[in-house]
């Protein structure tokens, strides 16, 4: 590469990784080189493995970013780099084989059975999951499992709570591994379904079928692997299962309702083999999350005439369970097409009062959050707005606006003109720094939760 063009292309990376979420960008676009600018042609080689997805999801918005370095004139073209030797030889032609379907795949395509055992809905992809700060990390990395199988997160451990995407993101990896690499084995299972099959197999003298069931496949997935804990041979069956696959450069996909560091009746061993890889774990999701769930949702199912205000009351009424969130999109349509009553706000409300009774949390103003931040953080209400930047004001400043967010019916504007005039923009910046240190940290995650717990506890009364 040349001085200019190396100088070009570090322009162009800069706008790329502040424009794009850090593990998106890292994932994807980091590998990327420029290889030539002749005049207004600009040519950039992709990865193999990547080449064709690159050019799908990202090819506007290179180009985009490449004509604000060079001028609207340019034109940007994405090639394929040389195939590079895997260390897995008998791959070569399952993953030429998978390129080509990738470069030819349609937009929406029909995928095939999955191979072996297998489970779910194939309409559960990653195109109709729903990305938020919830699950951003998670989903950016079963992405990249599906398009790198053994070679990128291995293992790749999700967690979170029930019903917030986990085994959709699981179902995602088995349906786009299926569809665009058909020549691996994809073997899919529960926790519990794995368990009954080795006792099964056990009763049956069918042992050697069972191991090569779930031994000799390219991609192994197993959903609520917490189900192992405390059944002492299964988990010595499992750990001989993961070690045999791991060292054979498989891939290796778990999900749990907890961190594997809370999985405290598994042996340390499988614990510590969990811990290896990558740990990802998903939240519930927020309003705005939940408002494109349901939108999405709603988009999927044809139902195109669905007021945004029934969808709020939905969203506001059902705040941690996704498919509870859908289920009840469900049943106030199916009422309203029952009952020939138009699907609005009122209705939604009616519907989901006998459901989802509404919870009387005491009501909160943004004063009283600011009250609660300075006692929790230890600073002084003129501290916490005044235009101080040191981390001591920052972060507490940043939580107090994300719950005034949350806890609140007011707007971004308000919010911010309560935090010494400043605009909707500092409000939005500080929900996402505060969404993101919570996600990464788990002492950031306590201390907001126990504000957040303090605001919902009932007013104290303080006459003496």
């Amino acid at each position: 590469m040349s001085t200019e063009l190396e100088h070009i292309w570090s322009q162009i990376t800069a706008e790329l990784s502040a424009s794009i979420d850090e593990p998106i960008y890292r994932i994807w676009l980091e590998p990327l080189r420029a290889i030539e600018l002749d005049g207004e042609h600009l040519t950039i080689e992709a990865p193999p493995q990547t080449y064709a997805w690159i050019r799908e999801r990202f090819g506007r918005v290179l180009q985009t970013t490449a004509a604000a370095v060079l001028g609207p004139g340019v034109t940007l073209n994405i090639v394929e780099a040389m195939a590079h030797t895997r260390s897995r030889e008998s791959r070569k032609g399952q993953q030429t084989t998978a390129r080509a379907a990738q470069e030819s795949r349609p937009i929406a395509p029909t995928p095939p059975e999955l191979t072996q055992a297998s489970w779910g809905n194939p309409k559960l992809t990653f195109d109709q999951f729903v990305i938020g700060d919830c699950n951003r990390l998670a989903h950016a990395a079963a992405l990249t499992v599906g398009e790198l199988p053994g070679q990128a997160y291995n293992p790749l451990f999700v967690c979170g709570p029930p019903g917030v995407g986990k085994t959709h993101l699981l179902q995602s990896i088995a349906t786009f591994i299926a569809t665009y690499s058909p020549g691996l084995s994809v073997r899919c299972s529960t926790g519990e379904s794995f368990t009954n099959d080795f006792v099964r197999a056990l009763g049956c003298s069918q042992l050697d079928s069972f191991k090569a069931g779930f031994r000799h496949v390219d991609v192994l997935l197993i959903d609520d692997v917490q189900f192992l804990e405390r059944k002492t041979h299964t988990e010595e069956e499992f750990f001989h299962t993961f070690n045999a696959l791991y060292d054979a450069g498989s891939q290796i996909v778990l999900t749990s309702d907890r961190p594997p560091s809370d999985l405290q009746a598994l042996e340390d061993r499988l614990r510590e083999r969990f811990q290896s890889g990558l740990v990802a774990d998903i939240r519930p999701p927020d309003l705005s999350t939940r408002m494109a769930i349901l939108r999405k949702r709603a988009q999927h199912d044809g139902l195109e005439s669905v007021d945004a205000l029934a969808l709020e009351v939905i969203a506001k009424r059902i705040t941690v369970n996704v498919r509870a969130l859908e289920g009840a999109l469900i049943r106030v349509v199916a009422f309203s097409s029952l009952t020939g009553r138009q699907l609005s706000a009122e209705l939604a409300t009616e519907v989901l009062d006998g459901l989802y009774p509404k919870m009387d949390l005491p009501q909160r103003s943004i004063s009283e959050i600011k009250v609660a931040a300075c006692e929790q953080f230890g600073v002084s209400a003129e501290e916490l707005v005044s235009a101080g930047r040191t981390a001591r004001l920052t972060w507490p400043r940043q939580v107090a606006m994300y719950l005034a967010r949350e806890l609140t019916q007011e707007s971004l504007p308000t919010i911010g003109r309560e935090f010494g005039g400043r605009d909707h923009t500092t409000v939005l910046h500080a929900c996402k720094r505060t969404s993101e240190r919570i996600s990464e940290n788990l002492s950031s995650r306590a201390a907001v939760e126990e504000l957040r717990t303090r605001l919902s506890s009932p007013p104290v009364d303080r006459q003496t």
